[in-house]
């Protein structure tokens, strides 16, 4: 490791620690959110626009919806390792935000509006297309390089036991979901309104600002994001190419790879499934013969914790693909005569979080001052059981349908509300607490790894979302009504989260014992 890079993380280990938070907290917070201000103006207007624009059903826009989103969640294994060995997490980020800005700005060409020929045929703009799908595989590698590594600077810019540092996180998490709150509400009406490519075009510019805020802020990193060895990043590695600039050359043709996968739905849950048992096997030997048995206990605890936030995340990420349909389709969306776009309901989950997360950063604070500050693996259960009590509000919400003006049967828009405000209070159980749990349990030299798997379950999840909402699609259920296609969907995410609490309630002494004492 470099001797610079060395000294500053001793420095971060044993500085005393002040009621203020770093000052790289709010170059961090910037950056990620106007990164979130463009990933949530996106997943606002996917599903919409490949079933509004593109024609797609609503089993194959499930499809691309799911393999985007697993890759997205997936790449940060890549990220996270190539920043651990080799460029840094400073490195990492710029280039990160580099491909989103090229990405986003790719959506922004939405090409002619397909339609159906006479014979009955779906006739697509193939120059469009294809532009899109290369555009979601510059932001799935821009995401892979910023995510774990702009979340990692933020735990390195901490000592290790800082009472702060569950605080900071969740400050750093209400940073994201201001950017997306304001995204889904800005790019979603535009998108919708005025046309996709200004929606698109909106998330670009929100990017775009964020990369120049941290290329400006770099200097209060206090120098935690470097390289661990920047002389052998200038070393020659392919012929006149150095090491630096040959990893960037592979992490273009990564895009190319990734253009073709975002097309074949099979081909991402193998290459998932493959990657998922490489990195546990990795993970898993190097403690069983490079760590200590505390080291050892504390990365099984956190791989275990990782496994649990599958299902939390499962059920949470409909809310871009079957809750956005089920809010367009039969929810009465109609407040004082005016009709409220259903792509800016997406806005519900981060308003609420802006909202709660100076509550739940100020609750955790002050019941660990009391010394009843609920364990991690504690909070994780909490997460979980709320998450199904909301898709158990929705379940609820379709038994009561009422007619509208028009006399179709439509769910209250209250109900959404209420199971998105469950969602939220569930999400600050488990993914602030998720991230500050990594950066706690891993192995200092794994941290950018263990962070990296932290968004493959996460990817792992949202492959079983697709999965899930293309089961609620109309093309798998004919026959059936749409509201009783989603009360079956969302009943059943209900138990299912429900039951896995119960189940992970009786596992928490044995987390906590393997924790050793981290909180």
């Amino acid at each position: 490791m470099d001797t610079t890079v060395e000294q500053s993380l001793e420095y971060q280990e044993t500085k005393p620690v002040s009621d203020k938070h770093p000052p790289g907290l709010a170059v961090c917070f910037f950056m990620e959110m106007w990164e979130r201000f463009s990933f949530y103006g996106l997943k606002a207007l996917l599903i919409f626009f490949l079933t509004q624009h593109f024609l797609f059903s609503d089993a194959d826009a499930a499809d691309i919806f799911g393999s985007y989103f697993s890759l997205v969640y997936a790449l940060p294994i890549i990220g996270g390792l190539l920043a651990d060995k080799y460029l840094g997490n400073r490195k990492s980020v710029i280039l990160g935000g580099i491909l989103l800005c090229l990405g986003h700005f790719g959506m922004a060409y939405e090409g002619e509006q397909a339609f159906r020929d006479n014979s009955g045929n779906l006739v697509i703009d193939q120059l469009a297309l294809q532009t899109f799908y290369f555009s979601l595989a510059l932001i799935i590698v821009g995401v892979g390089l910023l995510k774990p590594n702009i979340s990692t600077i933020v735990g390195k810019l901490y000592p290790k036991n800082d009472p702060r540092r569950d605080a900071g996180f969740t400050i750093f998490y209400m940073g994201i979901n201001i950017g997306s709150a304001v995204s889904a509400i800005a790019c979603g009406y535009l998108g919708e309104t005025y046309g996709w490519s200004y929606g698109f075009g909106l998330a670009g510019i929100g990017m775009l600002l964020g990369l120049i805020g941290f290329i400006f802020g770099q200097s209060k990193l206090e120098g935690v994001a470097e390289a661990p060895q920047p002389a052998k990043l200038r070393q020659p590695f392919w012929g006149r190419l150095s090491l630096e600039h040959s990893i960037y050359l592979g992490l273009f043709a990564t895009v190319f790879v990734i253009w073709q996968l975002v097309q074949n739905h099979a081909a991402v849950g193998a290459l998932l499934s493959a990657t998922s048992v490489i990195a546990l096997v990795a993970v898993i030997w190097f403690c069983l013969q490079k760590s200590g048995k505390v080291e050892r206990e504390q990365m099984f605890a956190a791989l275990s914790l990782t496994l649990a936030s599958v299902i939390f995340f499962l059920s949470f990420e409909q809310s871009g693909s079957s809750m956005n349909l089920f809010a367009q389709r039969s929810v009465d969306r109609f407040i004082f005569g005016f009709e409220v776009p259903a792509s800016t309901l997406q806005a519900l989950n981060a308003i609420f979080i802006v909202m709660l997360a100076p509550v739940f950063a100020k609750l955790w604070v002050s019941l660990s001052n009391k010394g009843i500050e609920p364990s991690t693996p504690m909070k994780f259960v909490l997460g979980i059981f709320q998450v199904g009590l909301g898709f158990g509000a929705l379940a609820m919400g379709i038994d009561f349908v009422s007619e509208n003006s028009i006399g179709t049967e439509m769910v209250n828009l209250g109900w959404l509300v209420l199971a998105y405000l469950l969602l939220t209070t569930g999400e600050l159980c488990i993914s602030p607490i998720g991230l500050s749990m990594i950066t706690k349990l891993s192995i200092p030299r794994l941290m950018g790894l263990m962070m990296g798997i932290w968004f493959l379950g996460s990817a792992g999840a949202q492959y079983i979302a697709g999965l899930i909402a293309k089961l609620a699609s109309s093309d798998a259920n004919v026959g059936l009504t749409p509201n009783q296609i989603y009360y079956d969907t969302f009943s059943g995410i209900a138990w299912l989260c429900i039951i896995s609490a119960a189940v992970f309630l009786l596992f928490v002494p044995l987390m906590k014992k393997l924790m050793h004492q981290v909180h």
